[in-house]
């Protein structure tokens, strides 16, 4: 690439990094912050968020040596690493949320701990034993020396999910109300009303008894003195006619159709993830 066209892609490059970095400090602090200080203290929150974030990027700084020598230094192939040992557990888990009426949190919540304990076994396992150079015998173990990260990927994710199928099987279901609109089968579409009328509330002040009472002698004393022009009798109040509120209901057929695209898209990708490994 030239010159111009590279500096603008490294300057692309750390603008997306930096982005993802703030983005993962902030959710850490706050689940930090959120789930674990506030249940014994809650003060000092917001301190305790920015000790927690200075905390996390010292580690990140502490961890830059040991980022260059995995995976021979290049950091595109350390992140699509790391992201097939931990990333492949949440998809599957949530795919089956989505799509399976029969997933429960039990089914859940072991598949993902199992899932995260095979990818951080290999991830350890990939700073143990870093790769060779060409030419050189690999000495490591045969799930490292013939199995790909992508390759390990799909493997994570199909036994991930395996194991949260059997686990939900073996458990109770989830109930018909906890499952409404959560998944792609439960959602209810409602129909709408043409029109919802709604009476408007008036703001005059209607007098009290004590009020009416210390008013009556000064209009009786008003009366006497000018009873050809006075009106005791209160005139009635013309009530406001009731605007008519148009339904919030929308046609679900736009919604279906971007979720479609999104599978499509989403096994375009995986397609091109498996076959380009």
């Amino acid at each position: 690439m030239p010159s111009g066209l590279r500096g603008l892609m490294i300057a692309v490059m750390m603008a997306a990094l930096m982005s993802s970095l703030t983005s993962i400090f902030n959710s850490s602090s706050t689940l930090f912050t959120i789930d674990i200080w506030k249940k014994y203290r809650e003060r000092e929150l917001l301190l305790v968020g920015r000790i927690v974030t200075v905390i996390l990027v010292v580690i990140s700084v502490v961890w830059i040596p040991i980022l260059q020598s995995a995976n021979s230094g290049q950091l595109f192939v350390y992140i699509q690493s790391v992201t097939s040992y931990l990333a492949p557990p949440v998809t599957a888990v949530f795919v089956l949320a989505v799509f399976w009426k029969r997933t429960n949190e039990s089914g859940a919540f072991w598949g993902l701990m199992v899932g995260l304990v095979i990818g951080l076994t290999r991830m350890i396992l990939e700073f143990i034993y870093p790769p060779p150079r060409c030419g050189v015998f690999d000495p490591r173990p045969s799930v490292l020396r013939s199995v790909h990260y992508l390759h390990f990927a799909i493997i994570l994710c199909a036994l991930t999910a395996g194991v949260a199928v059997v686990v939900s099987l073996l458990t109770e279901p989830p109930t018909e109300a906890q499952m409404k609109n959560l998944t792609w089968w439960t959602l209810s579409v409602e129909k709408a009303t043409p029109e919802i009328q709604l009476q408007k509330v008036s703001t005059v002040n209607v007098p009290s008894e004590r009020s009416k009472n210390s008013l009556e002698p000064e209009a009786q004393d008003r009366c006497s003195l000018t009873s050809l022009f006075c009106n005791t009798q209160p005139q009635p109040e013309e009530t406001p006619k009731p605007r008519p509120v148009h339904s919030t209901y929308e046609n679900p057929f736009w919604s279906r159709f971007c979720c479609v695209n999104a599978i499509i898209l989403m096994c375009i990708n995986i397609f091109f993830y498996a076959y380009f490994a």
